[in-house]
């Protein structure tokens, strides 16, 4: 359903749930052959939907819900009374800040429009199961084993659909079924839809509703009443879907567990903490689970203090105190950064300054084909053109530029993909490729309508951090391709609406750590070494991740650490603040690891 939000249990959880993945799901405790069960949940994986109303006992439904099992998130569903319920467990329980909504599947009438550029199909193996996990986990949603899902493939109660893109096999949404009937001899032959999610780098519109509907569709062709599902209170886009659909509000009501995974949701985070970016929060979010106290100090910047013991820390976001002033403004001039990382060996791509007779811009365009005009200072992609081969274009995009910065720089353009590392106490902990923001037609929408389709998915995503700007820059780009934006591009036709793949002006990012070329991790070390800076993101042009190809584009004192899950990125950035929260365990193995061998 869409309220599974939670935080991401780690891989070594997930083995610890094998032999429960692997357990009959339904549980089997009626024994009069009529009737619904009684007492009846149905394990999901992610935990156990209880069926509050085949519960007599309110009492039998709390020690039903104290089972739960640990990073598990165990769901009451259809309480009638929750403040009954409560009564008899105020400390343990909470009424979860969801809705749930009911679609009539006997007036619910299939849409016209099919999916285009991707279908609707059942889960299919492991590997399908893998990735809707990696879904999960890019929605902050508790993660299943993926033997579970195979294991429960054959199962009439449960039902799990994806959304493979047609071109690349990805999967890119997900989304889960239960018949009530199966579950539990429901009287109502009522169905209910849970873990809707959808990738967040997806480019198609309109998956979710196609897994809606999908699921709709494969309900009402088995004769149930209804689908019922339960959305947070504040997410405004999905009860937008839920109701164009033909959704409507009953007063049935969730109750879960006190649990930490749960936290968030009975305790509430303040108005400071709402106030936070992605980066900002995942980096607070795990100084708590730690035991460290937070106090934001200026939530709209993204500011914060971190304190344990003696040792207090000011950050915004993953900036801190031990970032050094001249490491600041070394990486904020992009030709100082250019000069300090070459002198120690990284390779760096020609440059010169754009303050030159137009004679000479237009040699350096016709030595290189293409370059990169970029103003000296400046951060989140702004004012930066990649691919320009003509004098025109560059006249144009150097006086852009002028708006981020007095001082504009000429590159020479490497074609290859951008590659973001992130070094933290000198050590790789994240690599990503960023690509840039693309579009696909389907036959009958606009360019520009695309763009901001796109853009308002990529915001949903990123909790507003991600758009592509309807500027000249993302004109150009529509143009080189051979469209305006008021074109409608024939149906599959994949446009590239930026050349730059950075995430604030809608790039995507995909990790690749495990890929990595040990000379491009060598590469970012050593610059980071050479501007003296504990935690950068470290861009690189290269070939391929997994080849030693490379040339260095610039340094970014304050990366986004939240844009590299799976990577613990705010676990190394904590370990290298806060060094004495890292648990004894796992100190002493780092220890042992790091010691020498007696013959080296």
């Amino acid at each position: 359903m869409a309220d599974n939000r939670p935080k991401n249990p780690s891989q070594h959880r997930l083995m610890r749930m094998r032999t429960q993945a692997l357990k009959a799901p339904i549980n089997q405790q009626r024994a009069d052959g009529g009737g619904p069960e009684e007492n009846a949940y149905l394990d999901c994986g992610w935990g156990r939907l209880v069926f509050a109303q085949t519960f007599d006992d309110p009492k039998e439904l709390v020690s039903s819900l104290r089972e739960e099992g640990n990073d598990r998130r165990d769901i009451a569903f259809y309480v009638r009374d929750p403040h009954v319920l409560l009564s008899h467990a105020p400390q343990e329980l909470f009424l979860d800040p969801s809705h749930t909504y009911r679609l009539d599947l006997s007036t619910y009438r299939a849409g016209s429009r099919r999916p285009r550029g991707y279908f609707i199909r059942r889960l299919s193996s492991e590997l399908d199961a893998t990735e809707v996990n990696r879904i999960y986990q890019s929605r902050h949603m508790v993660q299943v084993h993926p033997a579970f899902f195979w294991s429960n493939r054959d199962n009439r109660a449960l039902t799990y659909f994806v959304a493979e893109d047609e071109t690349t096999g990805a999967i890119i949404g997900t989304v889960t079924g239960v018949h009530s009937r199966r579950a539990f001899s429901d009287p109502e032959n009522g169905s209910s839809l849970w873990c809707l999610a959808v990738d967040p780098q997806a480019t198609h519109p309109g998956i979710g509703e196609s897994l809606v509907r999908r699921l709709a569709e494969h309900f009402q062709a088995r004769s149930c009443a209804f689908m019922d599902l339960s959305v947070m209170h504040d997410n405004e886009m999905a009860i937008a879907l839920y109701e164009k659909l033909g959704f409507y509000r009953v007063p049935y009501f969730a109750v879960k567990r006190k649990n930490e995974i749960n936290e968030k949701l009975f305790t509430g985070s303040g108005a400071d903490y709402d106030g936070l970016n992605p980066y900002a929060r995942i980096i607070v979010d795990e100084a708590r689970r730690r035991g460290i106290h937070a106090e934001v100090t200026d939530a709209a910047g993204g500011f914060f203090r971190l304190t344990q013991g003696g040792r207090s820390i000011h950050c915004r976001e993953s900036l801190t105190d031990l970032t050094s002033g001249v490491a600041m403004s070394i990486c904020d001039d992009k030709a100082v950064t250019r000069r300090v990382v070459e002198a120690a060996g990284v390779a760096v791509p020609e440059q010169i300054d754009a303050d030159i007779d137009e004679a000479a811009i237009e040699a350096f365009i016709e030595k290189h084909g293409q370059i990169v005009v970029k103003p000296a200072r400046g951060e989140q992609g702004r004012g930066i053109a990649v691919g320009i081969d003509n004098l025109a274009d560059a006249k144009a995009a150097i006086e852009a530029a002028r708006l981020q910065s007095d001082r504009v720089l000429l590159e020479a353009c490497f074609e290859g993909s951008d590659l973001r590392l992130i070094v933290i106490d000198y050590r790789l902990v994240a690599a990503a490729l960023r690509q840039p923001p693309v579009v696909t037609g389907d036959g009958h929408t606009s360019v520009r309508e695309l763009i901001e389709r796109l853009s308002r998915r990529r915001a949903a995503a990123t909790g507003g951090e991600s758009r592509v700007p309807l500027d000249a820059e993302t004109e150009r780009c529509v143009k080189s391709a051979g469209f305006g934006l008021d074109d409608v591009p024939p149906e599959g036709e994949r446009l590239t609406v930026r050349k730059t793949a950075n995430l604030h002006t809608g790039g995507t990012i995909h990790d690749v750590t495990g890929d990595v070329h040990p000379r491009l991790v060598e590469a970012a070390v050593a610059a980071a070494r050479a501007i003296e800076i504990p935690v950068t993101g470290i861009d690189f042009m290269v070939k391929a991740p997994h080849r030693p190809e490379y040339v260095f584009i610039e340094a970014n004192e304050r990366p986004g650490l939240a844009n590299h899950e799976p990577q613990p990125t705010a676990e190394r950035f904590i370990d290298l603040l806060f060094p004495l929260s890292i648990p004894f365990s796992v100190r002493a193995a780092r220890n042992q690891r790091q010691k020498p061998r007696k013959d080296e």
